[in-house]
């Protein structure tokens, strides 16, 4: 049972440790990559303030395709080199926007989203999809967000085997 007030008054960072923490515990015994992913979308949900929408885009025949996420529904393809999301594939970096109306480009999924922070899922030098977080704030992200999100996909590269549900 998850039970989100063992988190009450605990600092930024602390949740952020946790969060990647449990995310170990959560998918180390799980093999099937979309489990994993959608208990990955749901912890940062939890744990991770002042969001609208979490989830990951899967590489697909070339483009990325909606994988499980949290929040409204969303675009469900999007080309590579094509918004945010698009661009962190084609450039493999992080992309942290503090205002995505700013982004020339940008795809607005959400009329809510302000901010977004986006990070390219490599392994072996190979891009397999992103794991993108908006915020209805614009400025919402920071070096501190992305620290642990980056230990958050370490993680999720050392359990899941990206073929299986990528083509």
């Amino acid at each position: 049972m998850f039970d989100i007030k063992i988190f009450d008054g605990l600092s930024k960072e602390e949740k952020y440790e946790n969060m990647v923490t449990m995310l170990d515990a959560l998918i180390k015994d799980e093999e099937d990559a979309v489990t994993n992913l959608a208990n990955a979308s749901a912890l940062i949900n939890a744990l991770m303030d002042r969001i609208n929408w979490v989830g990951f885009y899967i590489m697909k025949k070339g483009e990325l395709v909606l994988g499980p996420f949290q929040g409204m529904p969303a675009c469900t393809r999007i080309k590579i080199g094509k918004g945010v999301c698009g661009t962190s594939v084609s450039s493999k970096s992080i992309m942290r926007i503090e205002d995505v109306h700013s982004f020339e480009g940008h795809i607005a999924c959400d009329a809510a989203s302000n901010s977004e922070i986006v990070l390219p899922i490599i392994k072996n030098d190979k891009v397999y999809g992103v794991l993108d977080i908006d915020s209805p704030e614009v400025g919402r992200f920071t070096e501190v967000e992305e620290k642990y999100l980056v230990q958050y996909m370490e993680i999720l590269n050392k359990y899941i085997n990206w073929e299986d549900i990528s083509l």
